[in-house]
């Protein structure tokens, strides 16, 4: 699908207009998209034509896939490393192909537990896999635009593990750069890591999704989506992680967000 978007190469992708209306709809869909520059908002279509024309998109389930629906998830993903990287630099390197189901599909599931292995289905919104491929399901990438505060947001989730996964593991801890970097993540994301486990484990109510509790990889996705889409919150309830993902995204939303209500 959309075959002569692959067929370019980054310079001629880079030179294309971008489509008519499709502005309107990154502001309306992608979190903090009002709070952008024009030049910002420029180099985001950029990293969008980029991600069009080196990334496959594939439909499964039946679901007919459009180019506006690529261009929605393009952008939201691309808002990750929007501060992140350049235009001439390699956009999300270990990925190949994005596959959009219509709504939530179905996995089989293979587990032990002692010395039983039990298999069954499992319902999924999206998935990130190491072998280059992401997973998503439409339904719920038209909720999280539909939504675009409430700390939820699919497309911002797996594309955060694949972010993760760039350094060779998708263990929680993303690229960093230096050693100190490293030994301060690790201090505030095992501390933060442990709050919200225990919390979970005694129901209590969190600011966070319970679903960080999970493992370390989903606190780090969890934890990048309510940095996007809840940001004041997030500087204010937990200051640390939120300083930590500042550094790493290159970007302060919270502060942006303040000094635009300020000067309007």
């Amino acid at each position: 699908m959309f075959d002569w978007w692959r067929r370019l190469s980054r310079a001629d992708a880079l030179s294309q207009p971008f489509p008519d209306g499709y502005r309107g709809l990154i502001e309306r869909r992608v979190p903090l998209a009002k709070h952008l520059t024009e030049a910002e908002l420029l180099k985001l279509e950029g990293l969008v034509r980029v991600l069009m024309s080196e990334k496959v998109f594939e439909a499964a389930g039946g679901l007919e896939l459009t180019e506006t629906m690529c261009v929605t998830i393009a952008a939201r993903a691309c808002l990750l490393v929007l501060h992140r990287i350049e235009l001439d630099e390699p956009l999300f390197p270990g990925l190949d192909t994005i596959v959009v189901y219509p709504s939530t599909y179905r996995v089989q599931q293979r587990r032990q537990e002692g010395y039983v292995v039990l298999e069954g289905e499992e319902a999924r919104l999206g998935e990130s896999w190491t072998q280059g491929v992401i997973v998503l399901s439409w339904d719920a990438v038209r909720a999280g635009g539909d939504a675009a505060n409430d700390g939820h947001d699919v497309v911002l989730h797996e594309f955060a593990h694949q972010l993760d996964a760039e350094d060779g593991a998708m263990d929680g801890t993303p690229e960093l750069g230096g050693w100190e970097r490293y030994g301060a993540w690790a201090r505030v994301a095992s501390a933060e890591y442990r709050e919200l486990y225990e919390a979970v484990q005694q129901h209590q109510p969190t600011t966070l999704d319970a679903y960080g509790a999970t493992n370390a990889p989903e606190f780090f996705a969890v934890a990048v989506e309510h940095f996007f889409e809840r940001p004041g919150e997030l500087s204010r309830e937990h200051p640390e992680l939120y300083r930590e993902l500042a550094l790493f995204f290159r970007f302060d939303p919270a502060e942006r967000a303040r000094a635009m209500l300020e000067s309007s």
